[in-house]
């Protein structure tokens, strides 16, 4: 983030905070995390983080998904490897150990925090994932993708069966099974109304 003031950031104070953040909340959990144990933690103060970071909600985020965006979108030639290949990679960014404790309650700030929203909406949409408007229209030009789906209802169909599946199985129940049936599920749903099954396709 960027520092208001405009002065220079000591990068050794936001990589100390950072690391304190990720430490507690895998000692206390979301709800009982407090920046004043980070700070304390960290050996800076509250209105040192505060500097940094709004609230806590924002600091959890970054110290969650510290890597920036998501990755580059998947192009292998097949719409349906693709697919697969988002699904996976949504599991996998959903059931990291820090993502397991932050995310329930960084989506719980997110309904009182526009800002965060739009940062959880970013991790989690076509922004996190890099050229992946050029991999859908690619799939639309070879008819393996309807045209009337864009890269935000797409990422809006992964998403919603990940979350609801961590709240149903746990976060262990994302298995290669789930991530396999799941983009079958949604690759048939995606599909022209006009597609013609090749005999190789899943």
């Amino acid at each position: 983030m960027n520092n208001p003031s405009g002065r220079p950031r000591d990068a050794r104070i936001d990589d100390a905070v950072l690391t304190a953040a990720a430490e507690l909340l895998a000692e206390v959990g979301y709800a009982e995390l407090t920046v004043a144990a980070i700070a304390d933690r960290a050996g800076t103060s509250r209105p040192a983080v505060y500097r940094r970071w709004p609230s806590k909600a924002h600091l959890v985020h970054e110290a969650t998904f510290r890597d920036g965006v998501t990755a580059g979108a998947p192009r292998t030639g097949s719409f349906a490897e693709d697919l697969h290949e988002l699904v996976r990679r949504t599991a996998e960014l959903l059931t990291t150990p820090m993502a397991r404790i932050a995310v329930p309650g960084l989506i719980a700030e997110a309904a009182t925090d526009p800002v965060i929203h739009q940062r959880l909406l970013e991790r989690f949409s076509a922004g996190g994932w890099r050229g992946l408007d050029a991999t859908l229209a690619a799939a639309v030009t070879s008819g393996e993708l309807d045209a009337e789906v864009d890269a935000l209802v797409l990422l809006e169909m992964i998403i919603g069966p990940a979350l609801a599946a961590m709240l149903t199985r746990g976060p262990d129940g994302l298995t290669p099974d789930w991530v396999a049936k799941t983009a079958r599920i949604l690759l048939n749903g995606v599909r022209p109304a006009n597609y013609r099954r090749n005999p190789d396709d899943s």
